[in-house]
């Protein structure tokens, strides 16, 4: 971007290695029930499946949130939609898209997560670097689960 280019939006991407083959860390991203252990503080209900609706909560952030599965394509991608504030969209969502990537024979993964898309203003600047930090803390958490069963998210909100 120089310094003509206008920003029309704001999105991220974070990445990490998981030492673990591909399929594995998409059922720990995919799966409720391993995805309440390490991430959802509050719990996930519902599979991430093409065309599903499934229920996110935090323990930081209380209630519920509706994801939208847009995309599940074992095992290297999924794409969701969720709620967010000033966002670019009439919908007020966000898309998010988790691609994973084998390495070494598979027998490690790199996923990348990559969200979009808010209004380039304060409250969307704050939107975005507050998921961006929530996004990278996840596969923080994603790497102590499946590499060694540590959940680092246990009573760090509550």
């Amino acid at each position: 971007m120089n310094d003509t280019e206008r920003l029309d939006a704001l999105s991220f991407t974070v990445s990490g290695r998981v030492s673990r083959p591909c399929a594995e860390v998409y059922e720990a991203i995919a799966d409720p029930e391993q995805l309440s252990r390490y991430f959802t503080t509050g719990g996930a209900r519902g599979r991430l499946e093409t065309g599903a609706v499934v229920t996110w909560e935090f323990h930081d952030f209380p209630g519920g949130f509706p994801v939208t599965v847009v995309e599940a394509d074992p095992p290297r991608r999924i794409v969701v939609e969720w709620g967010g504030e000033a966002t670019t969209g009439d919908a007020g969502t966000t898309r998010t898209t988790f691609e994973l990537e084998p390495l070494d024979g598979d027998t490690r993964t790199l996923v990348t997560i990559t969200e979009s898309s808010w209004l380039p203003t304060p409250d969307g600047a704050k939107s975005a670097f507050g998921n961006c930090a929530g996004w990278t803390g996840m596969l923080a958490a994603l790497k102590a689960w499946l590499e060694h069963g540590i959940n680092l998210r246990d009573g760090f909100y509550a």
